[in-house]
């Protein structure tokens, strides 16, 4: 694993992160000794299939639709989408 000095860390952190972005894993170093490791973030994919599950298992709102029509009928102001 490649160490970096907590004062090089410092003065130029670009390299070191960029380092890690990639998946490298560094050993922070204070007076030679180790005091940290930094590691790549954990990242997690959810796929297409995960979220088509998530939705058909939601349940339906079967009151949704009236609610939706009484507001609409309620509403008395202008239409914002019409051209005039």
């Amino acid at each position: 694993m490649p160490a970096i000095s907590l004062a090089e860390l410092r003065q130029n952190p670009a390299p070191a992160l960029e380092a890690v972005e990639h998946g490298q894993t560094l050993t922070i170093t204070r007076y030679r000794r180790p005091i940290a490791n930094l590691t790549p973030a954990a990242r997690t994919q959810v796929s297409g299939t995960d979220v088509m599950r998530l939705l058909s298992s939601t349940p339906v709102d079967e009151q949704w639709a009236a609610q939706l029509e009484a507001d609409r009928a309620a509403d008395q102001g202008p239409d914002f989408w019409e051209r005039p």
